[in-house]
């Protein structure tokens, strides 16, 4: 007989191992009474505490050190719990949690789950936390911890749902708030959505780390799982969440269209939920697109060091002691015959000649070196050469703030200007003209950034930024880089809100002789682009 119920068996039972290896691993340890901790139930109370707060952590993508968990610990201890511990007991008890329970003493962790369609039990891998290595303050080295992909379930699975389910069950969550027009439950929604893409981003970062170690410690089903699992979601939601940002741009759009008498106190928060709202949704979006990426990044590796390992397996290789010095040394006598083996290293070199096949390739001009002539011999200084990569990267990034600090400087002094005004303030002064077109690289990912952004709410990503802990990038990020301009210019505090749409019904704008990286001058032909202040008394055109 065959039950169809029993068909992924042993998948549920990983989700049951979760939870049974953490209250094994916890029973059996005796030091909890060391701490004053009698009851399982309080044992089991404080590691949850402990597993959310190293999820906050790394959803954040904050450093979660045993310092950071000590802090934590004695601040719940002082507050809930409250046992007569001190800070090094506090210290200790954290390290016996995250060492000896979660990391079960750097012992992996196993447990069987019986596989119907195979009819053998099959031992299941459990790893609730990880760590790396972090430098705090750029110098001192520490371990932080953070969760992994079995972390999550388990703490997710308190008050969610499977992870193929999760996605959908917010959205329509999401969707009925959004119909109801209960913007302040839809805004906590989408927050939701956003994380659960971030863990999945993660997840998608640990697969690649795991087979960048060891291809083959890898599992080929969870390689399946991932691309199965995320590739159809991304594609059937993205195209939902374009919908839904239409349709809170509409209704924001309808909001501010209303009489300013009757724009009360609770239109005003509506409003500024639709914007937040409408901000998550666009970097929701983000977040898809480079979840697709990863996901190809993702295959594309898992490819490459599968036929590294295969390569590697093809090359025949031999004990050299066993081989070779063993039987010289049980008879020595072959090496006086060594002159043999060796003497065609040393005759002269034989004569030249005429190769077909090297006639129908391409020759490099080979200069020989003169007799006698020294060898220079160059040292490579590791720290020089990362000097010198900073100053390439803080030059570039300079090159970046100085086009996108014209362009706002322009926008603010009418509310409104254009891609063809930017060419005519520019073309009779050649130091204006280098800021605005550094090279063709350059101003042609400020412009498709500025494009793909659409709309730029400054006080949506003042506040964000102000709720996360943002370390500065090393590449061009379009929102930070705005802000830390306004922030740094009191001329142009007066923007707060930037629309960019393109000009469909004007000519295309051309710049002629701008550099490129190569070194040749290029022409950029592209369409008209607007950049609009939105409280500016200038028409939208479109």
């Amino acid at each position: 007989m065959e039950y169809g119920f029993l068909k992924n068996f042993a998948r549920r039972m990983k989700n049951v191992g979760l939870y049974s290896l953490l209250v094994l691993n916890s029973s059996q340890k005796q030091t909890w009474k060391d701490y004053g901790i009698e009851s399982p139930d309080e044992e089991l109370n404080l590691i949850y505490c402990i597993l959310l707060f190293v999820m906050e952590q790394s959803l954040k993508e904050e450093a979660c050190t045993l310092d950071d968990i000590t802090v934590y610990v004695d601040d719940l201890n002082a507050t809930g719990f409250c046992h007569p511990l001190s800070y090094d007991q506090c210290h200790e008890l954290s390290d016996f949690v995250i060492n000896t329970i979660l990391s079960n003493g750097g012992s992996p962790m196993y447990f069987e789950g019986f596989d119907f369609e195979s009819k053998s039990m099959q031992q299941i891998r459990i790893s609730y936390i990880a760590n790396r290595i972090v430098y705090v303050d750029g110098e001192v080295r520490r371990t932080s911890y953070y969760l992994t992909d079995d972390g999550y379930n388990l703490l997710l699975g308190t008050l969610e749902v499977e992870d193929n389910l999760k996605l959908s069950i917010h959205e329509m969550i999401f969707k009925l708030h959004l119909e109801k027009q209960s913007y302040d439950k839809a805004l906590d929604d989408v927050k939701n959505i956003f994380n659960l893409m971030r863990i999945q981003i993660q997840k998608i970062q640990e697969a690649m780390l795991q087979i960048r170690r060891n291809a083959l410690s890898y599992e080929t089903a969870d390689y399946r799982q991932i691309l199965e699992e995320d590739l159809d979601t991304i594609d059937s939601t993205r195209e939902k969440f374009a919908g839904y940002r239409e349709t809170v741009r509409k209704r924001e759009m309808e909001l501010r269209g209303m009489d300013p008498a009757r724009f009360d106190e609770a239109e005003k928060e509506r409003l500024s939920n639709l914007v937040e709202i409408e901000s998550y949704l666009s970097r929701a979006i983000d977040e898809y697109q480079r979840i697709l990426n990863g996901h190809f990044d993702l295959r594309s590796l898992y490819s490459q060091e599968l036929e590294k390992v295969s390569a590697f397996t093809a090359v025949q290789r031999f004990p050299l002691r066993e081989k070779l010095f063993d039987p010289i040394l049980d008879n020595p006598e072959p090496l006086w015959d060594l002159n043999r083996f060796l003497s065609p290293l040393f005759v002269r070199d034989p004569e030249k000649i005429f190769n077909i096949n090297k006639a129908m390739q391409v020759q490099s001009v080979h200069y020989a070196q003169a007799e006698g002539e020294s060898v220079e011999t160059e040292d490579f200084d590791e720290e020089e050469w990362l000097r010198e990569q900073e100053r390439l990267r803080k030059e570039k990034l300079s090159r970046y703030e100085k086009c996108l600090r014209l362009i706002l400087h322009e926008l603010a002094k009418t509310g409104r200007v254009t891609l063809y005004q930017l060419d005519l303030a520019t073309r009779d002064d050649p130091a204006l003209r280098q800021e605005l077109l550094p090279n063709v690289g350059i101003f042609k990912e400020i412009m498709v950034e500025l494009l793909r952004a659409q709309v730029l709410d400054i006080d949506a990503l003042r506040r964000e930024r102000s709720e996360y802990l943002i370390e500065a990038p090393e590449t061009f990020e379009l929102s930070l880089m705005v802000l830390n301009i306004l922030d740094e210019d009191p001329k142009l505090s007066g923007i707060h809100r930037i629309l960019i749409y393109r000009l469909k019904d004007h000519s295309p704008v051309v710049f002629e002789h701008v550099p490129a990286e190569d070194g040749k001058e290029k022409t950029i032909r592209c369409s008209n682009v607007c950049l609009k202040v939105e409280d500016a008394q200038a028409d939208h055109e479109l």
